[in-house]
């Protein structure tokens, strides 16, 4: 049996040109005022290990085919589900959402370069705090792996 057509197939979701040969990401900047000290470097890494997971791009240093930029522009913790207790409004749930502007440039195809911004958010129970969730080494990762899945699937998956 034999495959044949435009060049640009993939098994695993991907829409890839097979020209298509390196990818630089550029660290993400934490701009968010809020936002806990690590997420700079724990977002980044995070990225870099879902394009090599799911790809058979290089990562380079600079200059890849296609190439990652941009910042964490909100990270807000705020009641969410308000609910009344004894007469008294209060957070039935508290929620996390954050927000990265993203500029993606295909070198090689630059009808596929965006610049757009990702936002997801998470839901934690009310006696939950940002200290605790910040904490938490899964608790913010949950968030911010949603907006990696959505990075990957406009820049790579075409969705």
């Amino acid at each position: 049996m034999s495959l044949s057509g435009c060049g640009i197939y993939s098994f695993n979701g991907t829409n890839i040109d097979p020209a298509v040969r390196t990818i630089s990401i550029s660290t993400i900047q934490n701009n968010a005022p809020m936002g806990p000290a690590f997420l700079t470097q724990r977002f980044t890494e995070d990225l870099k290990d879902y394009f090599q997971r799911n790809t058979n791009l290089k990562l380079v240093p600079r200059d890849g085919d296609l190439q990652f930029d941009g910042n964490i522009v909100a990270y807000d913790f705020a009641p969410a589900a308000i609910q009344q207790v004894g007469g008294v409004s209060q957070a039935g749930s508290n929620r996390l959402t954050i927000q990265v502007k993203i500029r993606f440039t295909n070198s090689k195809d630059d009808k596929q370069s965006f610049e757009q911004v990702f936002q997801n958010f998470d839901d934690f129970s009310a006696d939950r705090n940002i200290a605790t969730i910040n904490n938490d080494p899964t608790a913010v990762r949950r968030t911010t792996d949603k907006i990696i899945t959505d990075i990957f699937n406009k820049s790579v998956a075409n969705w």
